[in-house]
């Protein structure tokens, strides 16, 4: 791989210099590097440098990206959207390999060089959503890390055989194993937690949990989830998407159960919806918790909304916990860069020298100014290789 000298690009501190990438890390960078043969030059004019962003959440396997518009007229209840969702793939033709794989562009081309998603395991669909989101994986490695997730839709005790199919699914290739509200939907928070951390110790893989469960009830299963974490030893593999529950109880019982996830290194991602009580990141951040940002679904028989727009998810992070002051911005920025690459367990993250050079260059004076004002990407390099100019894949 040639070397890749990107000049006049300025950091998050105002600092204008160059980076020099060699080999798909960034060597080093100084206030001038001079160019040699053979090695190619792009110039940033002075456009403000960011890391590569990372999507936490995603759902790669249940878009309409691109495709027409889906009108929604489902009920609102967890149970409702998630039948719905199986009879319109069971029925519409909706293939999983192309509509991931047209997300999962859009997303390269915003910027987004990491990304985690979700991919529903079942009875009735078995692995056919993965393998090709496994498809999806291979087409773009080398442009994108995908983390997949073995995630079970409809949670792991109400259809038998689901536990064989998700073992089936990380011997296939999953990176982790998901889970969904263990009380709720399963009815048994103690049997569901025993069958998915026995799953996830004996494929030594780490675990990443949709817990949308307000209240007491979601602080009970967070509390076995904790028990269970510490018990086998899986700090720094435990993730908590959406943990509702943080938001609406007492700040008490909150900051003890944020101590407890500090210690064990588990991480919260969060979508930030405006209807229902999320998580404090003030109070996360204080603890010694780690805050992932996410999409969750994008334009899928879930939600309209959503966007492969991490600059965007940022700023919705954002204006969900009123930040308003500049630094708190960069807070929100930081949800879906180095906490997100930290809280995903993604490696060689950042813009010093030895990283990856994932690079992604914006017409912004300050971070601060990219989150809200999210202009197009001039520039996206991911593994030390171009792969977009200007919002468009190259």
């Amino acid at each position: 791989m040639a070397c890749l000298l990107i000049r006049d690009v300025r950091t998050s501190e105002g600092v204008r210099l160059d980076i020099l990438v060699e080999d798909g890390r960034i060597a080093r960078s100084a206030a001038v590097i001079d160019a040699q043969d053979g090695w190619l030059v792009e110039h940033g004019a002075g456009a403000l440098v960011l890391p590569g962003l990372v999507e936490g959440h995603t759902h790669l396997d249940k878009t309409h990206w691109g495709r027409q518009w889906y009108r929604n007229e489902v009920a609102s209840s967890l149970n409702d959207r998630i039948e719905n969702e199986r009879r319109w793939r069971a029925t519409s033709g909706h293939d999983a390999g192309e509509q991931s794989l047209a997300l999962a562009r859009a997303f390269l081309a915003a910027g987004t060089t990491r990304l985690r998603t979700h991919v529903d395991v079942d009875t009735d669909a078995g692995l056919r959503h993965l393998h090709r989101v496994l498809a999806t994986r291979e087409t773009l490695r080398g442009q994108m890390d995908i983390q997949i997730v073995a995630f079970p839709q409809s949670g792991v005790l109400r259809r038998p055989g689901t536990d064989a199919l998700l073992a089936d699914a990380l011997r296939a290739g999953a990176d982790l194993l998901g889970g969904l509200d263990p009380c709720a939907i399963d009815g048994d928070a103690v049997e569901a937690l025993d069958l998915l951390f026995g799953l996830a110790d004996r494929h030594g893989v780490g675990l990443d949990i949709h817990l949308h469960e307000r209240s007491t009830m979601g602080a009970y299963s967070l509390d076995l989830i904790l028990q269970r974490t510490a018990a086998l030893g899986m700090q720094r593999k435990v993730a908590i998407s959406h943990a509702f529950c943080l938001g609406d109880i007492g700040s008490r019982e909150r900051d003890a159960l944020l101590a407890r996830m500090a210690e064990l290194r588990v991480a919260v991602v969060t979508t930030a919806p405006a209807s229902v009580a999320v998580p404090s990141i003030a109070a996360c951040r204080a603890a010694g918790v780690t805050v992932v940002g996410g999409n969750d679904g994008i334009r899928d028989t879930w939600t309209p909304y959503g966007s492969p727009d991490m600059l965007e998810r940022a700023m919705l992070i954002g204006m969900r916990h009123d930040f308003r002051r500049d630094d708190d911005l960069e807070i929100a920025l930081d949800c879906v860069t180095h906490s997100a690459a930290r809280g995903c367990g993604f490696a060689d993250y950042g813009l010093l020298s030895g990283d990856r050079a994932d690079v992604v260059l914006v017409d912004a004076q300050t971070p601060a100014e990219a989150v809200v004002a999210r202009p197009v990407r001039k520039l996206i390099v991911s593994a030390g290789r171009i792969v977009a100019r200007d919002g468009m894949l190259v």
